[in-house]
């Protein structure tokens, strides 16, 4: 007997002689089949968990004041989207906080994965480097909010050097390690094909580093979104972390969990596209969900 290894801790028995077609069309359909079953639960658990509140909220076991409710929350968002909200319209303030998200989590990818290229080939000039960008790391990086509102004023540049900062120090540290942890055969048998320094940073080192700068990539956006409603908080004229710091001071549980709600929707957007670009760029790895034996 021959055995597959679909997912890990799931395998499959096949008698000799089944050909590899029958064995891959198998390992397919259990996967179709596994996939189905994880997208069962987890609806299943999103709508327990929504159903409970609701029903939690309906019953008074919860107080609706200060939990509201799935319902009131929907309302809430259909309010702000078809009349506005008291900072203007719901649009033109998601707008402004993806604006200073997405040109803070662009710049600091890409300023992260140059440093920490150009540092973790460069052993030198990491060991130069490597205590101030500790020290500089140990902060607490939300505290430099204010800083940046009193140095830049209220407008959209302070909120993007915070989530500059937020996404810098994510992707700088994956990509250093990832060229650290480059293979030191495979960049020793370059050097004897007589590869310079630039190719082997560019066809060995990179695509090695790929997988740490990428799961970087899926966790700094929702850290730019952060940066940008903290600066937001302690000073702002539009955006969502202004409409959540409205809603807390108006006791308005709906109008902070909707504006929550709407962030939570447009972070899993990104990190869907981001995994899109992944698996394009990405295409060179051995897929694991086929491993025969």
């Amino acid at each position: 007997m021959a055995h597959i290894t679909l997912e890990a801790g799931s395998t499959a028995l096949f008698r000799p002689g089944t050909s590899d077609a029958e064995i891959e069309a198998s390992a397919l359909k259990a996967m179709r089949r596994r996939n189905t079953l994880v997208r069962f639960w987890q609806i299943a658990i999103l709508v327990f968990v929504i159903g409970m509140w609701e029903l939690a909220s309906n019953m008074q076991w919860i107080d609706p004041f200060f939990y509201s409710s799935p319902s009131g929350v929907l309302e809430r968002l259909y309010e702000w989207a078809t009349e506005g909200t008291t900072e203007g319209s719901l649009w033109y303030n998601l707008w402004v906080t993806m604006e200073e998200a997405l040109i803070g989590f662009f710049a600091g990818s890409i300023t992260g994965v140059f440093v920490g290229i150009g540092l973790g080939r460069n052993r030198f000039l990491s060991d130069i480097f490597s205590v101030y960008i500790k020290a500089i790391n140990s902060i607490p990086r939300v505290v430099l909010a204010p800083i940046f509102i009193m140095i830049m004023g209220l407008g959209l540049p302070s909120k993007v050097a915070l989530a500059f900062i937020m996404v810098f120090f994510v992707v700088f540290a994956n990509a250093f390690q990832g060229v650290r942890e480059a293979d030191r055969n495979m960049i020793a048998n370059a050097r004897i094909l007589g590869a310079s320094d630039w190719q082997v940073t560019r066809t060995v080192v990179i695509p090695s580093a790929m997988s740490w700068i990428f799961a970087s990539l899926h966790v700094s956006f929702g850290f730019a979104i952060i940066g940008a409603i903290v600066g937001e908080f302690v000073g702002a004229r539009f955006g969502i972390g202004q409409l959540i710091s409205i809603a807390k001071g108006t006791f308005d549980a709906a109008g902070m969990f909707a504006a929550i709600l709407l962030v939570m929707v447009v972070t899993l957007f990104a990190e869907y596209i981001m995994t899109l670009i992944e698996n394009r760029l990405a295409k060179w790895r051995p897929q694991q969900h086929l491993d025969t034996q």
